[in-house]
């Protein structure tokens, strides 16, 4: 340690670190440890992966942006209770996307209270919102959750872009922790994918952003199921501004679509769909009903969806406004301007 002057030096807080001698550098963290610590703060599953795994490329500069010296990440896995994101009730489905929002990123603070204390620098970035608006429309994320949970071997992307558990299916929410030592065992990636191809979500999309063959519409997608975030928001705000009195904007936003709009403002943004997510039926957990009887399982899961007479948000002229008219003609397709989410 160098020299401090001598004012620092006779600082009572000063001293009393300087009285406690020099404190050793901790080693790697122990795997088993880190686990224990994890399932005890009320995450399901975890796995850390180092910075340097190749699939994690695109992640390192932002990982080391956020916390210098990063050498690996941790993967937090939290379970949904099914039932609750498959209920067309879309005010049971969010509470439940909330809920286990709150529950995973207090798990990850624990956590990172724990490395600390450990004499780690740790972080951890939200796992849904508040995120960086300062790079709206760009990149608002820190890390992307579910880049960082396949590399860990935590499950791998379906057809819908969900990641998909193994065991739990893809009813969870992801986290991620920043950590500036190695781990002693890193998770590896999964050698199978667990989605079965059941193509459900393409049955299920409202707006028909998943295609058989792999394509995906995020224009389609986040102009609908996003509706009440960023983008959607900027468009109802404009609505009110170029609205020229009270009864010009009734007649451009429904009492129901103002109330929904309010209500997101006031508790927190909602999902209009995840019927993708809703209807998956792969991981190990999830899987039996639908083995057990598929006929039923569309009837008790997916057609609801498919069922529900709704408002659909889509862009004037394009193809999810087709589909929707072609597949679902008892919901009500209703044209805005095209935003980024």
């Amino acid at each position: 340690m160098t020299e401090l002057p001598r004012k620092l030096a006779d600082h009572p807080s000063v001293r009393a670190v300087l009285a406690r001698g020099e404190r050793p550098r901790p080693g790697p963290i122990d795997a088993a440890w880190l686990r224990e610590v994890a399932l005890a703060a009320g995450v399901d599953d975890v796995a850390a992966v180092s910075l340097e795994h190749p699939d994690l490329a695109g992640e390192r500069p932002h990982a080391l942006a956020a916390l210098p010296g990063t050498r690996s990440l941790v993967s937090l896995v939290v379970r949904m209770n099914r039932d609750n994101v498959r209920t067309p009730a879309r005010s049971v489905a969010n509470q439940e996307f909330h809920r286990s929002g709150e529950i995973i990123n207090e798990a990850a603070r624990t956590i990172t209270r724990a490395l600390q204390d450990a004499g780690h620098r740790a972080l951890n970035p939200s796992a849904t919102f508040p995120m960086e608006m300062d790079r709206f429309p760009g990149r608002i994320w820190v890390l992307a959750h579910k880049t960082v949970a396949v590399a860990a071997g935590l499950g791998v992307m379906g057809l819908h872009r969900n990641v998909i558990h193994p065991k739990f299916g893809n009813f969870v929410l992801l986290a991620t922790l920043l950590v500036d030592a190695e781990v002693t065992d890193y998770g590896e990636p999964l050698d199978y994918n667990p989605c079965v191809e059941c193509k459900l979500c393409v049955a299920a999309c409202p707006v028909g952003a998943i295609a058989k063959t792999g394509e995906f519409d995020w224009a389609a997608c986040s102009t609908h199921n996003y509706r009440e975030f960023m983008g959607g928001f900027t468009d109802w705000v404009e609505t009110v501004a170029d609205s020229a009195d009270g009864a010009e904007f009734r007649s451009r936003v429904t009492d129901s679509e103002n109330a929904s709009m309010w209500q997101s403002l006031s508790f927190k943004a909602n999902y209009k769909a995840a019927y993708c997510m809703a209807v998956c039926p792969a991981g190990e957990d999830v899987l039996g009903p639908y083995l057990d009887d598929r006929r039923e399982f569309l009837q008790t899961v997916l057609r609801p969806l498919q069922d529900k007479e709704e408002t659909i948000y889509v862009t004037p002229g394009s193809a999810a406004k087709s589909h929707v008219e072609r597949r679902f003609p008892h919901k009500t397709v209703k044209e805005v301007r095209g935003r980024t989410p």
